[in-house]
């Protein structure tokens, strides 16, 4: 732990999120430092869709990470709200951590979001994913159109894959923090719930290998988590029902695929995702529905939890 003033040691507990474009790494930079997918990943951007929250202990300090989706200028209302979630959480936040992947170049997003960051509350804190993916000189480019980009509390260039600098972005964070007590309990790693941990699971493996303008559509709900009753006691299998949403007829027919192929390997990939997350067997019982053009219908988004 640290020391105050010489005497008692200081912990330091409080909140940062990560913001950036999609797919720039955020979601696989929380699960890096918390040490556990908390948050799905895809190559797909617009895979986060919540201000998602994952813990990291430390003897001197607890750091719950949100990681939020990716700002964008939005062509739907779903994208519209996505983007004011994004706000209102750095908004609340003790420290931001802005993801600029350094394997492309600084643009026009990154620069809407710097301006968009330029008034935030708290210090921001630039931070250079994927740098593995480049050449050391590359880095060293990236960094610098980084710095010319804002006024940054610190510039970190990380990888979550090769663990790169990762335990030096938790330093740099963690002195942010304000000095009190931890805010979850021993051992948390996220406050999400079950039911919306496994339908991320499902619509990540929905999201594999489908065609580009289908992972906006897809969404998840779960009808209902059934542990075993008397008779099935013995098998001890939680049966999962749950519902895929997309906007199409045509949609629909990819998903499921022919004679249900598609939908059965997204079964058993999902399957395997939550029987590891719960630590049990799974029956898993997917279905799939049209909510016509959901992304823009008030209505709809308010069912499906947006």
């Amino acid at each position: 732990m640290t020391e105050s003033n010489g005497s008692e040691p200081t912990h330091r507990s409080g909140f940062a999120c990560f913001v950036g474009r999609p797919n720039v790494g955020k979601s696989t930079l929380m699960n890096a430092l918390v040490g556990e997918k908390v948050a799905i990943m895809s190559s797909r951007p617009q895979t986060t869709r919540r201000a998602i929250r994952g813990v990291l202990n430390r003897d001197d300090a607890q750091l719950v990470i949100v990681d939020t989706p990716g700002l964008h200028r939005p062509r739907t209302l779903l994208g519209e709200r996505l983007n004011d979630l994004v706000r209102e959480t750095f908004a609340e936040v003790d420290v931001i951590g802005f993801c600029l992947p350094a394997d492309q170049k600084v643009g026009p997003g990154d620069q809407w979001i710097a301006r968009e960051l330029a008034d935030a509350r708290a210090p921001v804190v630039a931070i250079a994913t994927k740098v593995d993916k480049v050449a050391r000189d590359k880095v060293a480019e990236h960094l610098l159109a980084v710095s010319q980009l804002g006024e940054w509390a610190d510039i970190v260039p990380v990888s979550s894959l090769k663990d790169i600098q990762i335990d030096t972005l938790v330093d740099v964070l963690a002195k942010h923090l304000p000095e009190g007590p931890p805010l979850y309990p021993e051992g948390a790693v996220t406050d999400e719930p079950e039911d919306v941990r496994v339908a991320e699971l499902i619509r990540e493996a929905a999201l594999e290998g489908v065609r580009d303008e289908l992972p906006h559509s897809i969404a998840v709900v779960i009808e209902e988590m059934v542990e075993p009753d008397e008779e099935t006691a013995s098998r001890d299998v939680l049966e999962i029902r749950a519902q895929l949403f997309v906007e199409r007829e045509s949609q629909k027919g990819i998903i499921i695929g022919r004679a249900g192929s598609r939908l059965k390997e997204v079964g058993a990939t999902a399957r395997e995702g939550i029987e590891r997350l719960l630590g049990r067997r799974v029956y898993l019982d997917l279905h799939v529905k049209v909510a016509k053009d959901w992304q823009r219908d008030p209505k709809q988004l308010g069912r499906l939890g947006f």
